[in-house]
Parts: C-alpha cells; structure tokens; sequence
C-alpha cells in the first residue's frame, strides 16, 4: 500500500510539472520569438534579488513542517501567520531597495519592475504553507490543478501583453499572474485554513531543525544567482540572457522529474526515518531510475542543440546553444543531489545538510572567481566541475547513515550513463544530415529513442523493467484514494 501510494502522489506530481512545464514551453518559444533577448536580460537581473528574498519562503519551516511527525494545525497555523508577517516585510524592505538595485546596474526603469514583480513574495507567504500542507499529506492532485491553471493563464496574458508590444512587462505580467492565481486555485481546491492561534514554543521547535535548511538554501540561492549577477555586471543583458536561456529547456526538463521525486520522496522517507534500509532500498531506487530516465534526454538534447534552437528559437538565440549544452550535462547530476540529499535530511540531519551547503559553497565559489573575468563561458564549465566535485560531497555522508557509498551509486549509474553516452554519439552525427531543421530533429529523436529502448532490452537494464512494470500496474489498477 504504501509503494503504491508514493507512486500514485509521483504520477500526479508529474503530470503537474509536466503540464506545467509544456505549457511553458510553448510560452517561452512563443514569447522568445516576439521578445529581444535583451528583455529576457533585464527580467533576469531583477529575479536575482527576488529568487534570493523567495528561498525566506519556500524553505525552511516549510520544510520542517513536512519532515514533523505529528504537525497539527497549531504548528501549521504559527507557520502561515510567520511566513505572511516576513513576506509582507522582505516586500517593504525591496520597495525601497528598488532604486538602489536600478543604480547598481544602471538601469533606472528597473525601479518599477523590482517593486511589481516583489509582488511575488507576498504571493508566496500565502500560498507556502497550503503546499507544505498538501506535500505532507500527499495530496499531490491539488498541484495539478493549482499550477497548471495558474500556468495557462499567465500564458495566455503573457502572450497578450507581447503581441501587444508591452515588451518587458509582458514577462513581468506573465510572471505576476502566474504566482497570483496559482494561489488563489490552491487556496479554493486545499481545505485547510490557518486557525487564529501562534504557539512561539512550537514555532522555536521547528526553527531549531529548519533554520539549517533555510542557510543552506540561502546559500544554494546565492551560489547559483551570483552568477547572474556578475554576468549583468561585468558583460551585459544580452550575454546573461544567452546563459539563462542555455539554462531553460534542460532545467524545463529537470524540474519535471526532480521536483516530483523531491517532492514525494521526502515525506515518505521522513515517515520511515527510524528503518534505515527501507531509507537505503528508496534513495538507491531514486537515484537509478530518475538517472535511467533523464541521462538520455540530457546527453540527446545536448546532441540536437543546434537544430532544434535555430527552429523553435530562430537564429538570434544561437549563441546559447553552447551553455544549453553545458547545462545538460551539469542538471543530469541533480537526481543524485536530490535523492541523497532528501535521505540526509529525511533522517533529521539537517545540521549534516548545512555542512555539506557550506563545504560545497567553498569549491564552487572558487572556481566562479577563478573564471568570472575570463568569459561567461568559462563560468558555465566552472559550474560543470562543481556539479561533478557536489556529487561526490553529497554522497559521502550516506555511507555512514545508510552504508551506501559513492562508488556503490555510481556502479548502479553507470550502466544508463553509457548507454545514454553511446546513443547521444550516434544522434550527434545524424546533425550532419543535409535536411531541414525539423527532419533533422525527428529522425534524431526517434533514432535515440530506438537506440535507447533497444539497448535497455538487450541488457536487461533492471531500471528499464521496474519501470515498465510500475506503468503496468498503475494501468491495470489504479490505486485507493488517499486524498481527503
């Protein structure tokens, strides 16, 4: 009952991203295609200081609400009226940043953009609890419904306001919209509510396990923004846009599968936190199955990124082909972060999750300030050695708390990554075909499909049967309610 049950919360969860994320898709070839990517630059200076102040939200209690065995309504209520009171504080404290933030990169129009889109925090602080609520109860339906309606909708208005000639205020509308009536869909389809109760005793209690989680994803925030922020700085918006965008289709497809493992997997881990081998048999079987599933789709992407660029994108945003290449290889190490970082954590070792933040931290900012004035394509190669050097960092405490080592996940990795390797060589050299873009790209896509599905029988890839027997089963009956 209970395998089906987190496979019954991950198909939802999945089908939630997925629709979302298609959704999107469209939006973003849509929107590119009517937009200069010099717009998409000048949003993605703003979404620096709006992510970091969203990471106060989204992580933390959040978190330690989710990972608490019995959490009731006292701890869910302290937690909502918290996060609003912060959230409508962080809000106030950007309004009056925003001219600061304009100065700095010498834009004064970015004044307005800042103040509207740290509307989004305050979204955010209503809607945080309600999905921490509906993660700990696995009630993964309602996302579904919430994000994939929040997100036709912004589209819809996003493409509006660009036909319309709104130029940067079409992503910024888009944007607003979508984390507007987000919250209002899940407010309507969630059942619970804060009751008028704060208990600051049960408040410091979850602090005292979620603050890690909170620096820790601070940290993580910072890391991954800087970035941005130095690209903005030192070069300009139309070479952050190219890096951004390199970024958009393999983290499209990243967030899909990833956050429905995170999503899932941590609540029903926190729930079996005392049997360490029912912890162990989750993470190996998290970790070999999303890495059969995304380490082919990240090497075939890469492999095809020039055609399929020019076509959905035209030829101006070519020059991001090299960092969505880039990208493919550094977030196809993510399942392996996720998965033993939700075991660290789902084992209550949030101060081992803060260490780990920390020493990976250290590295990768050193390699970021050894290549940030050499060109921006040296800082994605950076963060390409930092996701292989992150793996590593993130495995080691799991030999001790669950004896399952690097080397043991890497032998049940490897199998999919050379196979994944072999298909994307043959996809790469099927590009020199002398076809049109959109030939190119389906006999690509259906040859590394073959190859792949081909290859998985023919070795009897274990990932391949297990996966294929799940799809099977949840066909053939679909599992109880456990939903209110």
């Amino acid at each position: 009952m209970a395998n089906k049950r987190v496979v019954n919360n991950f198909f939802w969860q999945f089908f939630e991203r997925c629709g979302a994320q298609g959704v999107q898709l469209v939006l973003s070839i849509v929107l590119a295609r009517l937009l200069d990517p010099e717009v998409y630059g000048t949003v993605a200076l703003v979404t620096v200081f709006t992510t970091l102040l969203h990471v106060f939200v989204e992580s933390g209690l959040g978190t330690a609400l989710i990972q608490k065995k019995n959490a009731d309504d006292t701890d869910f209520s302290t937690v909502f009226f918290f996060n609003v009171g912060m959230c409508i504080t962080l809000y106030v404290g950007l309004f009056f940043a925003a001219p600061l933030i304009a100065a700095f990169y010498e834009i004064p129009e970015l004044t307005d953009i800042v103040r509207v889109l740290g509307l989004t925090l305050v979204l955010s602080g209503v809607r945080s609890i309600q999905q921490a609520y509906v993660s700990k109860h696995l009630l993964f339906k309602r996302f579904f419904f919430s994000t994939l309606g929040g997100t036709i909708i912004s589209a819809v208005v996003g493409i509006f306001m660009a036909a319309q000639g709104f130029g940067v205020w079409a992503l910024v509308g888009q944007n607003l919209a979508n984390n507007l009536f987000n919250t209002l869909i899940l407010w309507v389809t969630v059942r619970w509510r804060p009751k008028f109760t704060f208990s600051f005793a049960r408040l410091k209690g979850l602090f005292s396990y979620g603050w890690k989680l909170l620096v820790s994803s601070l940290l993580e925030t910072t890391y991954k923004d800087l970035r941005s922020l130095i690209i903005g700085k030192i070069y300009n918006a139309d070479a952050l846009a190219f890096y951004n965008k390199g970024q958009y289709f393999p983290k499209t497809i990243i967030g899909n599968i990833n956050s429905s493992i995170n999503s899932v997997l941590l609540p029903v881990m926190s729930e079996m936190q005392d049997n360490r081998e029912y912890v162990k048999n989750a993470t190996r079987r998290a970790i070999k199955t999303s890495t059969y599933i995304i380490a082919p789709l990240m090497f075939g992407l890469a492999a095809c990124a020039e055609p399929m660029v020019r076509l959905l994108l035209t030829e101006k945003w070519l020059p991001c082909v090299f960092y969505l290449q880039i990208f493919c290889v550094v977030f196809m190490f993510y399942p392996i972060h996720t998965a033993n970082l939700n075991a660290i954590k789902a084992m209550g070792r949030s101060d081992l999750f803060l260490t780990l933040e920390i020493i990976k931290k250290i590295v990768g900012l050193a390699l970021l300030f050894s290549t940030m004035f050499i060109s921006v394509e040296a800082m994605a190669l950076s963060m390409l050695a930092s996701a292989v050097l992150s793996s590593i960092i993130n495995s080691f405490p799991n030999k001790k708390l669950l004896n399952y080592s690097y080397f043991e996940q890497m032998k049940d990795l490897l199998p999919s990554l050379l196979l994944s390797l072999f298909m994307a060589v043959a996809v790469f050299f099927l590009g020199f075909l002398p076809l049109p873009d959109i030939a190119l790209i389906a006999i690509q896509v259906l040859a590394g499909a073959a190859i792949y599905v081909i290859g998985s029988i023919l070795f009897k890839f274990d990932s391949f049967r297990y996966l294929l027997n799940t799809v099977k089963s949840y066909l053939k009956k679909s599992p109880k309610k456990t939903e209110e």
